[in-house]
C-alpha cells in the first residue's frame, strides 16, 4: 500500500493528506496495481462510496502528470448528465493544482466550453453516450485530432449499460472512435452492482486483444437500516379531501389533502427535519407524489420542503434539486426517479424512501447506496402502496404483489448476494439500424461492402449475419432512409435525413414525442401527449393550466394554478428477473419473519401466507377460481412470462378452449377454460415436448415493435429480434418441465 501511495504524483499525495485519509482503500490499491503494472482493461466492482472514481483516476492522473497526453487522454462516459456534473466538480478540484484540464460535454453545457475543448484538446473529457454519438456525427473531421493520444476510457456505472441497446451503443462508439483516431485505449468499468463480473469483463473487452483484470477487493461488511411497510391506498372519501377511515392497521394523517393516501402521509412525517431522497418508479408517479407532499405542507401550514428530479424536467429544476441536496445546512427532500440513483454524491443524506418495489436488485442497491456516506449507516424505508381488495375479490388480486416483490429483491441479495446478470445475448437489430445510419451520416458515401465491413465488425453485432444485414440495407433503400448513387455507393436518403438530423437520433433508448412546457419565459420541462388548451397538466411538482399548444413547434404555454392532476410522460416498462419471482413464491411458502417488516407489512404477509396455504397457490401452478375460471401462477420473470402468454394462446388455446386470457404481468394469468386441470397439464406438456421455433410465438401478422428504431426495420427482422432476443423460450420450457419433475407437487397431483 505504501509503494502505491509513493507511486502517485505529488499533487495526488497532497490531495490525500488534505482530505484526511489515514490509508488507501483496498479498491484503490488494487486499481493502481492493475493500471500501473499491467496493460489490461480493468473492472472495478466495489460498494457504493468505496472510492472507485478516485481508484481509477489517481493512477491515470499520475501518468498524465508525468507524461501529458497530446490530446484528450481519458474519456469518462457516464449514463446521466447529473452524474457528469457531479464528477466534473470533483475532478476539477483534484486536477486544478496539476493543471490537467477537465472538460464536460452534454446538452446542458455551453457552446463556448465545447469550443475551447475543440481548440485545445487535452486532459479528461466527461460525456454521455448520446453526446458522444453527436460528437462523432457532427465533429467527424475533428475526432482524430481530439483523441489522437487517447489512453483510457472510463465507463462509470457500467451495470446500467449491460442489459439493453444503450450499452451496445456505448461499445460501438468506443470502437468507432478508436478506429477514427487510430488508438487502442484501455477500458475501465466502475460499478457497485455487477451480477456476473466475468461476463461484464468480457463485455468490457469485446473487440480488443486485451483481457480484463477484475480484482477481488476485501470489503468490510456493511450494516443497513432497512424497513418495509405496506399501506392500502384509501378509497373515494380520501379523494374528496376528507381524512378517510384507515383500512386495517393503516394510519391516516389528518387532515389529508385531496387524493392523499396513508403511504404518502407516512413519508411526509418520517422525512420531517431530515435530508431524504424519495424514489419512485416512473415520472408520472414522481409528479403525483411531489404534488401531494407539497399539498401536505400547504394544509399543515408548513414551508415547502420538497424538490423534484426526473429526466423530463428542465436543467434548472434538476440542478436546483441537486444543489439543495448537497447543502448540508438545508433539510430538504427530493422526489426522484432513477436520475438520482447513480453515483451522485449529494452530501449527508439521512434516509432514502422507495415507493413500491423497484424492478431490479441493482436499483435497490444503488438507491440504498445514496445514503450511508460521511460515516453514516445506509438507511432505506420501503413504502408499498396497493389498492385494498374488494370484499368478493378473487384470489390473485388479494395477494400483496408489491410487498412480495420487495421481499424477493431484498432476500435475493441478503441471502446470496445475487444481482441481475448482464444480458448480452440479444439480437440488436434496432441498434444495427442506428449505427448504420450514424456511420453513413458521419462518413458520407460508402459502398455496401465498406459499410458492412465498418458496421458488422463492431463487436456488439457478433450474432447478426451478413444475410440479415443485406435484408436491412435493401429495406432502407426501399423506404428512402438510404439512397444509392450512380456509382453504387450508399448515402443517407431524404427520409433518413429527417431521422439523423434530429437531436433525438443520438439516443437509442425509447422516447415518446415530447412537447416543451413554458410558463412565460421559464422552461419547465417536457411532457408527452399534451391536453388541449383549457385543461391542466402536472410538471415540476405543480399543476398548470394549458393556455396554448403549438403542435408545429412542439410547445405548450401554461400558467400555474391550484389543484391535482395526473401527469403522463410515456410508458415505463419493468424487466423483472425470474429469480425474483421464485423468491417471492418462497416468501409465501416459508414461515420466516423478516426483521425489516413493520406492523402492516407483517400482517399483510401473514394473511397472504394463510391464503396461499389454503389455496395451494405455491404448490399448484393452476388454481380454480370457481366455475370455468382459472388462474395460472407461472412464477416467471418478465420475458419468460411473455413467452408463456404466447405459448398458451398460440399452441394450447384451441384444444383447451381457453377464452378471455387476462394477464397481470409478470404475476398471474386468468382465463376461462372448458378443459379440466388434468387436461390442461397434459396438453401443455405435449406441446412443450414438440420441437418448435421461437418464431412460432409471434402472433399471425404481428410486428412486435419493442425497441426505438424497430419501426424502420423490415418486419422479418423485427420478428426475429423479438423472438430470439426478447422472448425467453428456454425459461418458459424450463418452468413447464419443472411441473412434471419427479417428486414435485405438480407431478404428484397429475
Amino acid at each position: 500500500m505504501m509503494s502505491i501511495f509513493e507511486r502517485y504524483a505529488p499533487f495526488i499525495r497532497d490531495y490525500i493528506y488534505q482530505s484526511g485519509w489515514e490509508s488507501l482503500r483496498g479498491v484503490q490499491v488494487a486499481a493502481a496495481d492493475a493500471i500501473f503494472n499491467t496493460d489490461c482493461h480493468l473492472l472495478l466492482c466495489a460498494s457504493t462510496a468505496s472510492g472507485k472514481t478516485e481508484a481509477a483516476f489517481f493512477p491515470i492522473l499520475t501518468e498524465f502528470y508525468e507524461d501529458p497526453p497530446a490530446s484528450v487522454g481519458a474519456l469518462y462516459i457516464a449514463p446521466l448528465k447529473a452524474l457528469i456534473n457531479d464528477q466534473f466538480s470533483r475532478l476539477n478540484e483534484l486536477c486544478k493544482e496539476a493543471d490537467i484540464p477537465v472538460w464536460h460535454w452534454h446538452g446542458d453545457v455551453s457552446q463556448s466550453h465545447k469550443a475551447k475543448l475543440l481548440k485545445h484538446p487535452s486532459g479528461i473529457l466527461q460525456i454521455t453516450p448520446e453526446s458522444l454519438e453527436a460528437l462523432l456525427l457532427h465533429k467527424h473531421a475533428a475526432v482524430a485530432g481530439l483523441f489522437s493520444d487517447l489512453r483510457y476510457v472510463v465507463i462509470d456505472e457500467i451495470h446500467s449499460l449491460l442489459r439493453g441497446d444503450r450499452g451496445g451503443q456505448t461499445l460501438c462508439l468506443i470502437e468507432r472512435l478508436s478506429r477514427l483516431a487510430g488508438v487502442q485505449p484501455r477500458r475501465i468499468g466502475l460499478s457497485a452492482t455487477i451480477g456476473d463480473p466475468e461476463a461484464a469483463g468480457r463485455f468490457l473487452a469485446a473487440g480488443t486483444n486485451r483481457s480484463t483484470v477484475i480484482p477481488k477487493v476485501e470489503e468490510k461488511g456493511t450494516r443497513w437500516r432497512l424497513s418495509m411497510e405496506h399501506f392500502y391506498v384509501q378509497g373515494p372519501q380520501a379523494s374528496e379531501g376528507k381524512p378517510g377511515k384507515p383500512t386495517g392497521d393503516d394510519e391516516a394523517i389528518d387532515p389529508a389533502p385531496k387524493g392523499a393516501d396513508p403511504g404518502i402521509g407516512y413519508i411526509f412525517e418520517h422525512s420531517r427535519a431530515k435530508k431524504c431522497l424519495i424514489f419512485v418508479n416512473s415520472r408520472e408517479e414522481c409528479e403525483a407524489v411531489t404534488t401531494t407532499l407539497r399539498h401536505y405542507c400547504e394544509v399543515k401550514g408548513e414551508p415547502d420542503r420538497f424538490f423534484i428530479h426526473h429526466g423530463n424536467l428542465s436543467a434548472s429544476f434538476r440542478e436546483s434539486a441537486e444543489d439543495a441536496m448537497k447543502d448540508d445546512s438545508r433539510l430538504f427532500s427530493t422526489v426522484t426517479t432513477a436520475t438520482l440513483e447513480l453515483g451522485i454524491d449529494i452530501g449527508r443524506l439521512e434516509r432514502a424512501f422507495q415507493i413500491d418495489a423497484p424492478f431490479t436488485v441493482s436499483s435497490f442497491l444503488q438507491r440504498m447506496g445514496r445514503t450511508g456516506r460521511r460515516g453514516q449507516m445506509p438507511e432505506m424505508c420501503f413504502v408499498m402502496r396497493e389498492d385494498p381488495p374488494e370484499a368478493r375479490a378473487m384470489l390473485p388480486t388479494t395477494v400483496p404483489w408489491k410487498l412480495l416483490q420487495g421481499i424477493g429483491l431484498v432476500q435475493s441479495y441478503l441471502e446470496d448476494r445475487w444481482v441481475e446478470p448482464p444480458k448480452t445475448d440479444r439480437l440488436p437489430f434496432s441498434l444495427l439500424y442506428h449505427q448504420t445510419m450514424a456511420t453513413v451520416a458521419a462518413d458520407g458515401e460508402l459502398s455496401p461492402a465498406a459499410l458492412a465491413q465498418r458496421v458488422l465488425t463492431l463487436p456488439y453485432f457478433h450474432r447478426i449475419s451478413a444475410d440479415d444485414y443485406r435484408v436491412l440495407l435493401r429495406h432502407l433503400l426501399a423506404i428512402d432512409h438510404l439512397q444509392q448513387t450512380e456509382t453504387g455507393g450508399l448515402i443517407v436518403g431524404l427520409a433518413g435525413e429527417r431521422i439523423t438530423n434530429s437531436f433525438k437520433f443520438y439516443a437509442v433508448f425509447q422516447e415518446n414525442e415530447e412537447y416543451t412546457v413554458r410558463s412565460e419565459s421559464e422552461e419547465l420541462g417536457t411532457v408527452c401527449l399534451p391536453p388541449p388548451a383549457g385543461e391542466k397538466i402536472a410538471i415540476a411538482g405543480k399543476v398548470w393550466l394549458v393556455e396554448e399548444v403549438d403542435r408545429k413547434r412542439h410547445l405548450v404555454y401554461c400558467t400555474e394554478v391550484r389543484g391535482n392532476v395526473p401527469a403522463y410522460f410515456g410508458e415505463c416498462p419493468g424487466d423483472i428477473h425470474t429469480r425474483i419471482l421464485e423468491r417471492m413464491r418462497q416468501a409465501l411458502q416459508e414461515d420466516t419473519i423478516y426483521p425489516y417488516l413493520l406492523t402492516n407489512a407483517k400482517a399483510r404477509l401473514a394473511h397472504a401466507r394463510h391464503t396461499a396455504r389454503l389455496s395451494g397457490v405455491c404448490k399448484k401452478a393452476l388454481i380454480s377460481l370457481g366455475g370455468d375460471m382459472y388462474c395460472l401462477f407461472p412464477w416467471l420473470g418478465t420475458y419468460a412470462f411473455f413467452a408463456m402468454e404466447r405459448f398458451l394462446k398460440l399452441r394450447c388455446a384451441d384444444e383447451l378452449g381457453l377464452k378471455g386470457l387476462d394477464s397481470a404481468r409478470p404475476y398471474f394469468i386468468q382465463f376461462r377454460m372448458k378443459a379440466t386441470p388434468e387436461e390442461f397439464f397434459q396438453v401443455v406438456r405435449r406441446e412443450a415436448e414438440k420441437p418448435f421455433d421461437a418464431m412460432e410465438l409471434i402472433y399471425p401478422g404481428e410486428v412486435p415493435v419493442f425497441e426505438k428504431y424497430d419501426a424502420f426495420l423490415p418486419a422479418e427482422l423485427v420478428q426475429k429480434g423479438f423472438a430470439y432476443g426478447v422472448l425467453d423460450k428456454e425459461g418458459l420450457l424450463k418452468r413447464i418441465f419443472s411441473w412434471f419433475d419427479s417428486g414435485s407437487a405438480f407431478f404428484q397431483e397429475i
